[in-house]
């Protein structure tokens, strides 16, 4: 075998490729995100997600003074997840995701809140929500 994908039985039939193995999932509630990187965001549609990635010092309530805004705001933040920095041990990268678009004005203020309060802000983009 020269090579292997993780994709739908659609895409190796339309590719030409030979299914090795099936329904590999080991949880069904388990879903896989993907997503199309653009250099705009999506328009506003009223049913957006936003993603970001940001740091904090390594320090206690520096993570909690970072995305406390979003409670204040009613923002419902739908993923968090921490990955080690490459700068320094023991700083992490956090990984957010949130309903609402960027471009929305009580977005716009959780995001100016988290940036006071963050050591780097990066907004990965605004899209629409899965249905």
């Amino acid at each position: 075998m020269d090579g292997a994908a993780i994709a739908s039985a659609r895409a190796a039939e339309v590719y030409g490729m030979k299914v090795i193995a099936s329904e590999i999932e080991d949880n069904p509630n388990n879903f896989t995100r993907f997503f199309i990187l653009s250099p705009q965001d999506s328009p506003p549609t009223g049913n957006d997600k936003t993603s970001v990635v940001f740091s904090v010092k390594h320090k206690p309530g520096t993570l909690y003074e970072a995305i406390k805004a979003f409670a204040v705001k009613n923002i419902n933040m739908t993923k968090i997840e921490s990955r080690p920095t490459r700068q320094k041990p023991w700083e992490y990268n956090f990984y957010l995701d949130f309903e609402g678009h960027r471009q929305d004005g009580v977005s716009q203020e959780a995001l100016e809140k988290l940036e006071d309060a963050s050591l780097f802000v990066k907004i990965l983009g605004s899209y629409p929500r899965a249905k």
